[in-house]
């Protein structure tokens, strides 16, 4: 009877908590889903596989981490098509808006920066900003935008020359591809509602605008001083997503930086084409210095490490094959020195061709695809001093005498050990060698050495001189 009492009482009393603590729990998880967040991501450099690997992992995730809205905070001098292609997919396939800052003043979303500009549901710039120079460009080289307007002119002038097979050829892969580019940019312009007009001056003429230019004709939908002034100006508008349009509601939404993993930041590091230049040129110097000194192993070990990093980054990024072939070719006249001296003659052409393909393995600093000339410098400068080294060494070495094999017991004195006359034994250089002497000779005697024929020796005597203490038995 007492149990059942309990029983109801415990029932009564659970029933009456629960009644209390629901409102709470309900007020809480109601707030808990109301509560509004921006995913944050910054996108500063030059837009590479690394960066894009960042930005597309980031995107995709965002809708299932409960983010309402992305943010690219953008300063770039462009980068690769491939990865910027890969980018624009993934913001027009995005579930959620994707509003594109560049921030914060000062910055700019050059080439490749102003296709991604144009892709994003909400495109802003900071005051101070530019965006623009949109031209595509060959990593390998491309004729001069201006160059097929040249020729056009020489035919109206009546130049009977006609441009040989080659340039036509190329001028008619830069049409393409300015084509393409141009193309692609309009049709982003179109699919958001923006300047459509600006994009052939972007595209053929490299044009540039400010912020302020931008937001006039059309090309970006507003200038924000901040992030949460981005939030507040862009409440209430409509973007076009591939579920239909939107309304977005960025009141009290707070924004959430996303720093990139250390994978990712590995990636974007050695996709650098300094990073990748110096990795390359420690792995070839560890590898012959590992040659150099057998055993060794920590140079070996270091220098395959970073040379497979190296051919990972040239594996992702764009290079000239041709500038690749003089590197090689210019650190095989550098070891060929090393090993069999010609005085400099190997050695100055492998610097040459060393500094030419390195000039020319990266070459586009409007993309950010390029290497610094500060660390080609003093690359060349090492590169000079290693060699100078190693020819002094040499020179050296040729200069000092002779200190082993034959060469070494010519005019040497040695010992006669026993009374002989036509062959006999003597003690030379610490060891005991069989000698031929025409004239006959005594124990004791000092002979000097004055040929060598296999293992015997050519002695003759040293008249008036005896080591009395030298006598063997």
């Amino acid at each position: 009877m007492q149990q059942s009492i309990l029983r109801i009482v415990s029932f009564f009393l659970f029933t009456a908590l629960f009644s209390f603590a629901w409102p709470v729990l309900s007020a809480s998880d109601s707030e808990s889903n109301s509560l509004k967040q921006a995913k944050l991501l910054v996108l500063d450099g030059s837009v590479n596989p690394g960066t894009a690997h960042y930005l597309v992992s980031n995107i995709q995730s965002a809708p299932e981490e409960g983010y309402d809205l992305i943010i690219i905070q953008m300063n770039t001098p462009g980068g690769l098509d491939l990865a910027m292609r890969d980018i624009i997919r993934e913001i027009l396939a995005s579930k959620i808006p994707v509003a594109t800052y560049v921030f914060p003043p000062g910055s700019r979303a050059a080439s490749a920066g102003t296709y991604i500009l144009y892709a994003s549901h909400i495109s802003s710039m900071a005051p101070a900003t530019n965006l623009g120079a949109a031209t595509p460009v060959s990593i390998g080289g491309m004729p001069n935008p201006g160059s097929e307007d040249k020729e056009g002119d020489k035919e109206k002038q009546g130049a009977k020359k006609s441009p040989p097979a080659t340039d036509s050829n190329q001028n008619a892969m830069h049409k393409k591809i300015i084509n393409d580019a141009e193309a692609y940019l309009r049709g982003l312009a179109a699919y958001h509602g923006r300047n459509i007009d600006w994009v052939k001056n972007a595209v053929r003429e490299g044009e540039s605008l400010t912020s302020k230019e931008a937001l006039e004709i059309g090309v970006i939908d507003l200038i924000a001083e901040s992030p949460q002034q981005l939030l507040r100006d862009i409440h209430n508008r409509s973007v076009r997503l591939p579920s239909g349009k939107v309304t977005l509601d960025t009141a009290d939404m707070s924004i959430v930086e996303v720093e990139p993993t250390w994978q990712m930041k590995l990636l974007s590091i050695i996709s650098d084409p300094n990073i990748a230049y110096i990795l390359l040129l420690v792995g070839i110097y560890g590898l012959i210095f590992e040659g150099y000194n057998p055993g060794t192993m920590v140079p070996g070990v270091i220098g395959a490490i970073c040379l497979l990093l190296a051919f990972y980054a040239l594996q992702i990024l764009p290079i000239n094959y041709v500038a690749a072939g003089l590197l090689v070719l210019g650190i095989a006249l550098l070891v060929v020195e090393a090993f069999a001296p010609s005085f400099g003659i190997l050695g100055v052409g492998g610097i040459i061709a060393f500094l030419f393909g390195s000039f020319m393995l990266f070459n586009e600093p409007e993309t950010g695809v390029a290497i610094a000339i500060p660390i080609l410098v003093g690359v060349t400068i090492i590169s000079v001093i290693l060699l100078s080294f190693v020819l002094t060494l040499a020179i050296q070495a040729k200069q000092q005498p002779v200190v082993s094999g034959r060469e070494e017991l010519l005019q040497e004195v040695g010992v006669v050990q026993h009374d002989f006359s036509g062959e006999g034994w003597i003690h030379i250089c610490g060891e005991r060698w069989k000698a031929h002497c025409d004239t006959p000779l005594h124990a004791g005697q000092q002979v000097k050495v004055v040929a060598v024929t296999d293992l015997e020796l050519t002695v003759v005597p040293i008249s008036g001189e005896s080591s009395s203490g030298d006598t063997f038995s």
